[in-house]
């Protein structure tokens, strides 16, 4: 059943618009012919969430997949989650309305390591309890569950619980911190591996399988790991408790489908408020830090072919301005100019711009710089990672400071006056040399960027404290926060000399707590949930920081576990003798001996880890290996461009890499030139109902855009160096306010019969903004806007206090219309109070309707009052203030309707 939430997502909620449901190509399935009920949330905000290329393709695969339904829920602002427990009303997905509880089976996507809280947050206001053992209690009953119970299927079938899963990056990675709350865990692409997880359930729940028996039945799919199936030892490893799961569970890999990342227009600006279509899926450049290029192997080329038709077909389907491409590394896709270059030339007269996200900067050329931006030109981002040469090479960042000049130069030079870079500090093998090498790299490569009538370069630098990760060669290493602090006041004093350089510091003790818990074992379970328990959550975001921080320290004491994050934060393990780790700044080119691995504990690296039984496909005997090179500071090739690193991926299991060669490069056909010339102007008569009285003004002003690009409609644009459509709408409407009377210009290039225009601007809006009329106008009439003489408004208002009954509604109006002056003291945006007399700006007011409410009597009452843009104008609110001086009472506004706006002539 639909929870009420129509009394919850009100005006006075940030942001309504984020719990609507009606985006733009949103998916709603039939509720009762559906076997299998998905939904899948990203435990962030809204406009993180609904910007997530993963939770895009997920979701439009699922609805794809026959009998199977997928909805979608975010974490709600703190304000609605308020509202959800002073009204005992459960989170609801945001489409359906129906309580989480409804479904099958509810996925997580879990991404960073901090953001467990935020799941258990979305647990919590769902009504479902956070651990497995615990829904296992309610399925059974109240007894308590033994852990010789665990295993034993109960024999009732039913449960008033949806199956909880994770997948995501994080949750592949290591998903032992968060064992205790998840029934079973996605690794690797999800792709494939959901709808073979729907079909499982499809025939479990026809079989009437107990929820024991389904997950022994998805812990064969390859991918599937169910944690209550397994144990830890006292080391940490992970080891099964039955023969019939497997040993190491297999990471799952797909092949990147461009078609499914076409989906959800919100109308609400998200993060990345873009179509985006991912290029290339994996990354075998080998940088010794990175997670995400070591758990998405082998690397795997879209053809450039599939990737044009879905960006000309996803720019059509959605109205977006802009697009980007996405992979790991998307320079090392070698059709990337051609892409870029057909795709311009194909849409190079819609004002369409590309971005691209962090990019190798030796691959950076003209063919790439040429394909950016459009009129519009976005920021640049380069990862040089480290100042020095001999630091890249034992991150294996296969960098040079020739190609990193010859890139940045290269930006500049065709028009890049800023540039944004990132660094990271606290490397394995660094010294203060190599650290206030990033100041002097970046000045070096301001010297070189300098010409007459130029503007100086000016960089935004990131610079980031290493997180060791899983799965990664620097998987054995990490740095004290203290070494982290000392090395960041380092940086801070050098670059006060520097011009034209903002810096960002990440925070060490997130990094800390990243540390901790990304490479955690089970014991961690209990310290995620105390965290939360005590205020953790959005851990990511700044202004939550110090509570984060406060909460989680306190989960880790309260677990007797300090002892372990005093490890971390004093680097548990360092790989290097504390002398090469304090070594002189004037130290020219320090070196390490090749034996510096044998100076760690003999048993480090040969230490079970606890997330040793996820098979990634890379062997651990590589990643030693590929450590021991670091500490050479030797480069591994690019092996899907020279020869294989033997990392152990390719195979029957994980395939090979697919790299295509790029075809020729179109030849440009120029930029866009915004076509100002105004033929046509169209006057359009709309309203704004239902669910879209919860769109702001900014909002509704971004739709008109790309309806008017879905439709195909010739707008003219405004000319200078940011080129908008020519579409007016006369003037904002209150949020939550309805209208069946506003009113926007449309200025055209090419004239367009009236029922054609009208027809088209129809079948592309939301149908609770109808159009009522369109009317052409002579191009020298002045816009909707300067004619604005007056408003016509119904507003609802209730009476507080005593019964009212109709006749005093009556008499009340009749007071204020035989009053001369009403004065009410007005603060300008200034500060100044000034009195206004409220009566000469009501022209018409009228009782339409009075009925009892629950506690209160309310009328409908109808008025016209001024409406200027000069300022004189009469808002609903102020209806109020008259009915309060008449009656001596209190009134609340409960809706406003604006029926018409009235233009002069």
């Amino acid at each position: 059943m639909a929870v009420a939430v129509e009394k919850l997502i009100t005006s006075d909620i940030l942001k309504p618009g984020r719990y609507l449901g009606n985006e733009r190509l949103a998916v709603h399935k039939d509720w009762d012919t559906a076997a299998i009920r998905w939904i899948l949330t990203y435990p962030e905000v809204y406009e993180v969430g609904a910007s997530n290329l993963g939770h895009i393709i997920l979701y439009n695969i699922l609805n794809a997949q026959p009998r199977q339904l997928c909805d979608r829920a975010y974490l709600p602002g703190k304000d609605l989650a308020a509202k959800l427990r002073e009204t005992n009303t459960p989170l609801f997905a945001v489409e359906s309305k129906r309580s989480l509880t409804e479904f099958d089976i509810l996925g997580f996507s879990l991404s960073y390591e901090l953001g467990a809280t935020n799941i258990l947050e979305m647990l919590d206001l769902a009504g479902i309890p956070k651990t497995w053992r615990e829904r296992q209690k309610k399925v059974r009953g109240d007894e308590e569950v033994t852990e010789d119970e665990e295993a034993i299927p109960p024999s009732s079938s039913s449960s008033p619980f949806p199956l909880i899963f994770a997948g995501g990056q994080t949750a592949t990675s290591n998903p032992e911190p968060y064992a205790d709350f998840f029934d079973f865990i996605a690794l690797g692409d999800g792709e494939e591996l959901l709808p073979e997880i729907g079909l499982v359930l499809e025939e479990g729940k026809q079989a009437g399988l107990s929820r024991e028996h389904l997950l022994l039945d998805l812990a064969q799919i390859p991918g599937v790991y169910v944690p209550q199936f397994y144990d830890m030892a006292e080391d940490g490893s992970v080891y099964p408790r039955r023969p019939d799961v497997p040993k190491r569970i297999l990471r799952r890999v797909a092949t990147p489908i461009p078609a499914y990342s076409i989906g959800l227009v919100p109308y609400v600006e998200t993060v990345h408020d873009r179509l985006t279509i991912e290029i290339r899926r994996g990354c075998t450049r080998g940088c010794r830090f990175c997670q995400p290029g070591m758990l998405t192997r082998p690397a795997r080329d879209v053809e450039p072919d599939k990737v044009v038709e879905a960006i000309e077909q996803g720019m059509r389907a959605t109205g977006y301005n802009e697009f980007s491409l996405l992979s790991l590394s998307c320079s090392d896709y070698l059709s990337l100019p051609a892409v870029g270059m057909e795709i311009k030339n194909r849409l190079k007269n819609e004002n369409i711009s590309l971005t691209l996200p962090s990019q190798r900067v030796d691959r950076f050329d003209e063919n790439i710089a040429n394909i950016l931006g459009g009129t519009r030109q976005g920021g640049l981002t380069f990862a040089p990672e480290a100042g020095t040469q001999r630091m890249r090479d034992i991150v294996n960042k296969g960098l040079t400071n020739e190609e990193l000049l010859r890139g940045v130069k290269t930006a500049w030079e065709q028009g890049w006056d800023k540039i944004k870079l990132y660094f990271m500090i606290g490397l394995p093998g660094e010294t203060d040399v190599d650290v206030l090498g990033i100041a002097e790299t970046v000045s070096w490569l301001q010297r070189e960027c300098r010409g007459k009538g130029r503007k100086p370069l000016n960089f935004n630098l990131t610079i980031s404290n290493f997180t060791p990760k899983p799965h990664t060669p620097f998987q054995w290493h990490s740095v004290s926060t203290t070494e982290f602090k000392r090395k960041q006041n380092l940086l801070r004093q050098e670059f006060r000399r520097i011009k034209g350089v903002k810096v960002n510091f990440t925070d060490v003790r997130i990094s800390a707590m990243e540390d901790f818990v990304g490479r955690g074992d089970r014991n961690l379970s209990k310290v995620v949930q105390r965290a939360w328990e005590l205020g953790a959550g959005m851990d990511s975001w700044y202004e939550n920081l110090d509570q984060a921080f406060s909460a989680w320290g306190d989960a880790i004491a309260g677990a007797d576990l300090d002892w372990k994050y005093r490890q971390v934060e004093n680097g548990e393990w360092n790989l290097f003798h504390a002398q090469d780790q304090t070594r002189s700044p004037d130290a020219e080119n320090p070196q390490f001996s090749t034996d510096a691995i044998n100076r760690v504990p003999p048993h480090t690296l040969d230490t079970p880890l606890p997330w040793d039984h996820i098979d990634t496909g890379i062997d651990k005997k590589w990643l030693k290996e590929d450590l021991q090179r670091a500490l050479e500071a030797a480069i591994v090739p690019d092996c899907s461009f020279e020869g294989c690193s033997h990392c152990g991926v390719c195979g029957t299991d994980f395939g090979h890499n697919v790299v295509i060669e790029s075809p020729a490069i179109p030849k440009f056909a120029g930029e866009f030139v915004p076509n100002t010339t105004k033929v046509q102007r169209l006057r359009v008569w709309f309203g704004k109902q239902g669910n879209m009285a919860l769109v702001s003004h900014l909002d509704l002003i971004r739709l008109f855009d790309r309806v008017v690009r879905r439709a195909g409609l010739p707008i003219a644009f405004t000319g200078g160096f940011h080129p908008m459509p020519r579409i007016s709408v006369a003037t904002a409407l209150a949020l939550g306010a309805t209208s069946s009377g506003e009113i926007a210009d449309f200025e055209l290039t090419v004239p367009v019969a009236v029922d054609t225009f009208r027809e088209k601007l129809v079948r592309e809006m939301p149908t609770d903004i109808p159009i009522y009329d369109v009317e052409q106008i002579d191009l020298k009439t002045p816009a909707a806007t300067q004619l604005l003489e007056t408003a016509e408004y119904l507003i609802t208002v209730a009476a507080l206090g005593e019964e009212v009954t109709p006749i005093q509604w009556q008499e009340w109006i009749d007071t204020i219309k035989a009053k001369d002056e009403l004065w009410y003291e007005h603060t300008t945006k200034s500060g100044k109070s000034q009195l206004i007399n409220l009566r000469d700006r009501l022209f018409e007011l009228q009782l339409v309707e009075t009925h009892k409410g629950i506690a209160e009597s309310i009328s409908v009452i109808r008025y016209v009052g001024s409406y200027r843009q000069d300022g004189f104008l009469l808002r609903p609110e102020q209806i109020l203030f008259m009915l309060g001086m008449v009656a001596n009472g209190e009134f609340q506004l409960l809706h406003i309707h604006r029926n018409r706006l009235i233009l002069g002539v």
